[in-house]
């Protein structure tokens, strides 16, 4: 490096920096020394620190495959911090097999600590209670996931567990022995939220933990006899990040949305609200030492306009970028926010993003948009389907350890801001399941989740991969003219005005998303329109029914 000038030198030892890479000694005037490339560990904020289970700069002993890895424990850290408990833990995950946590959980209800869990219905019942006639019905995916949690409860493998090996390693078990009460997303009297697909725990009401890993062995450590081989050593865990944050003001919100969930717990009169049955909250906004964090919970109901939902929050905040977004998804399939991230791009943003190789390529992922390209199925693409022109390279998947997932859910805004939380960026999350989203203004955290894109984009595959590649190529002589179809919100009153409505020239469903315009309006106003163009709103008057009142919404949302 000592042809480089200095300034370039500078520069270099910034971008080796943010990358944990310590590659350079203090820049002299007219020389700079080499020395060996290794990882150093990141500044964490006093309040907010982040892990990742690969992070480069740490390493531990997996405890149940017996080896030396790098990343950060994530296991360790929520025993960490449940032993630290003094009187209260709330514990919301979808999923929950990990029996080191399990273990500790008992341990501080053994010494008075209060604690209440919920848990996704369909994870909710102890694998070690599956006859073997009901194993042989799961799908594949969740026998994979039976087969790792008896390998997991089978610690001496023999193929029997025995009733100490149950008591002490499946973990549903161990709380239940505990007596620690929890309750799943059926207890509103329903048969469940879409998901209930939170992963937060609250300490003593002020320290707070938020993950994107569900609390199992492969979204923490690695695949454990998905395959017949419980020692294999490959799986590193699905990519996850963790974010322990100590502030009692946001401790305090998420303490609410346990509230709703939990209700009067378990066996009692029904009253758990989840999934859309919660109220309706705006995104809040608290401030943690010197940080501003924006929580936002999901879902919104259809009745909520899309930029009120948290997917909307995710849009403002990207749209914020002046320089940068980086994106680091498990699946990316909401068309709106895919589409609001287009103008960025057309303004000269540089975005970057890595989907999981499961998501990437499927007819409704967006990456695909983002690429330029369109896969349909049977010549009929997404609803609202959109290829961005000119289409973008750096788009594409990462290359992950076998078995392993990119299970993230974060954004980077101009390497300052943060988007992440349990919320993947998708209508379902948006709509009917039972999410967080945190968005945080604080270099010191974004440089940590920055660290985390670098590792995984410097070996990720971009662009559309050759075998994609001929299937897009076999698609567009099949299906010469794809179609589209068309899907729009419903447009409130109240809601801001974006983009005004053509009487001439709408179609159907663009006629219907006004407000009070319903199928049989639009129709009316199509047939009137054929006999004569409107020339101004009150033309609409000609229509039976229309009055002054319906003038007065329309009259800032259509032209003609």
């Amino acid at each position: 490096m000592v042809n480089l000038n200095r300034s370039l030198q500078f520069k270099l030892c910034s971008a080796l920096i943010v990358l944990g890479l310590s590659a350079c000694q203090s820049v002299q005037p007219q020389t700079m020394l080499p020395q060996t490339v290794m990882a150093t560990a990141l500044p964490q904020d006093p309040f907010i620190q982040v892990y990742t289970n690969h992070e480069p700069a740490s390493k531990y002993q997996e405890p149940y495959r017996q080896q030396t890895r790098s990343g950060d424990d994530l296991e360790q850290i929520l025993v960490d911090a449940i032993n630290s408990a003094k009187s209260s833990i709330h514990v919301a995950v979808q999923e929950f097999r990990l029996p080191k946590v399990a273990r500790a959980l008992r341990d501080r209800a053994a010494n008075g600590v209060q604690i209440q869990v919920i848990l996704e219905n369909t994870y909710s019942r102890p694998f070690s209670t599956f006859t073997a006639e009901e194993v042989a019905k799961l799908p594949e995916r969740e026998k994979s996931r039976y087969t790792e949690s008896q390998k997991l409860i089978d610690r001496n493998g023999d193929g029997q567990l025995s009733s100490d090996e149950i008591n002490n390693n499946d973990a549903l078990v161990v709380l239940d022995n505990a007596k620690i009460p929890r309750i799943d997303d059926t207890e509103g009297g329903r048969r469940g939220s879409n998901l209930m697909h939170h992963k937060f725990m609250v300490i003593d009401g002020r320290t707070l933990i938020v993950t994107s890993a569900n609390w199992t062995t492969s979204d923490v450590h690695g695949d454990f006899g998905v395959h017949g081989d419980f020692g294999r050593a490959v799986s590193r865990g699905n990519a996850n990040n963790f974010l322990k944050i100590d502030s009692p003001d946001l401790a305090k919100l998420f303490l609410q949305e346990f509230a709703y969930m939990w209700g009067d717990g378990a066996g009692g009169q029904k009253n758990s609200l989840f999934g859309v049955k919660k109220p309706h909250r705006a995104p809040q906004t608290v401030n943690v030492g010197n940080t501003a964090i924006e929580v936002r919970f999901s879902p919104s109901s259809s009745k909520i306009p899309w930029q009120q939902t948290t997917n909307g929050l995710i849009s403002q905040t990207l749209g914020q970028a002046k320089r940068s977004v980086e994106l680091a998804l498990f699946v990316f399939s909401d068309q709106a926010l895919v589409d609001s991230l287009e103008p960025l791009h057309t303004q000269g943003v540089q975005i970057r993003a890595l989907i999981d190789p499961s998501f990437m390529y499927r007819s409704y992922s967006e990456g695909l948009d983002m690429l330029g390209v369109v896969l349909s199925e049977r010549c009929t693409a997404e609803a609202n389907n959109h290829p961005w022109q000119p289409p973008i390279k750096t788009v594409g998947i990462p290359k992950l350890p076998p078995g392993d997932l990119l299970h993230h859910k974060f954004g980077i805004v101009d390497g300052q801001t943060v988007v992440t939380g349990s919320h993947n960026w998708t209508d379902a999350a948006n709509r009917g399941n039972d999410e967080t989203l945190l968005v945080i203004y604080n270099p010191t955290v974004a440089a940590h989740f920055q660290r985390e894109f670098e590792r995984l984009y410097k070996t990720a595959t971009l662009g559309l991969p050759p075998a994609i590649a001929r299937k897009v190529s076999a698609q567009q002589k099949a299906c010469p003219e794809v179609v589209v179809p068309r899907k729009f919100e419903k447009i409130k009153a109240s809601d801001p005005i974006q983009q005004k409505v053509n009487l001439n020239t709408a179609t159907q469903e663009e006629l219907e998303a006004l407000p009070s315009v319903g199928a049989g309006r639009a129709k009316q106003i199509i047939a009137a329109r054929g006999q004569q163009p409107f020339s101004s709103l009150e033309d609409l008057e000609r229509i039976p029914g229309v009055g002054a009142k319906l003038l007065t919404k329309l009259r800032d949302r259509v032209t003609w």
